[in-house]
């Protein structure tokens, strides 16, 4: 089914519906996003929620393109900012250990995507574009396949430093970097 347009007098409701999905993913997770839990974040009568978006499963895949597109965004400057291959490894290192000291809303929405991808093989092709997108950020300074292993670092590092209470310092994340792009 395809997607109906908005009302003109307020364009911007749909993106706000899907924004509010992000928010209600976070706090209770894809298994619990509801329709009306988005309604009521997005501060929009039930009925529109259904207008702009055929079914919640159309709805959670808007949303999850749009936080990719962001992260996928941040991550580009970062790659495109580093001037040389030593700057670009420096980047990464600082990135992937503030992303896992840092806010944990974006570790959730991640770890929610990887989910909601697994269990629905349709949308995979969300989290495969948002690696094609990191990979590519990555090979602005690195060969491919140290850019898939390094996109693979990222996460997993991210990951356990979110979980484990043994944390891998800065030192730790260069080190594994340099193993990876010498």
């Amino acid at each position: 089914m395809s997607t109906r347009r908005g009302s003109p007098n307020e364009p911007e409701r749909r993106d706000r519906i899907a924004e509010a999905t992000l928010v209600l993913i976070e706090k209770v997770g894809v298994a619990r996003t509801t329709h009306r839990g988005i309604a009521e974040i997005a501060n929009v009568p039930l009925g529109s929620v259904t207008y702009y978006f055929a079914d919640l499963d159309e709805l959670l895949a808007e949303a999850f393109k749009i936080f990719v597109t962001r992260l996928s965004a941040r991550f580009e400057g970062i790659m495109a900012a580093a001037l040389d291959r030593k700057s670009a490894e420096e980047a990464l290192a600082a990135f992937i250990v503030n992303s896992s000291k840092g806010t944990q809303t974006d570790l959730i929405l991640s770890l929610e995507l990887y989910a909601y991808a697994l269990r629905r093989p349709e949308r995979r092709s969300i989290m495969l574009d948002w690696m094609a997108a990191s990979r590519r950020a990555l090979e602005r300074h690195f060969t491919a396949p140290q850019a898939k292993a390094l996109d693979a670092l990222i996460e997993g590092v991210t990951l356990h430093n979110t979980t484990h209470p043994d944390l891998l310092e800065r030192t730790d994340v260069e080190q594994m970097i340099r193993a990876i792009t010498t």
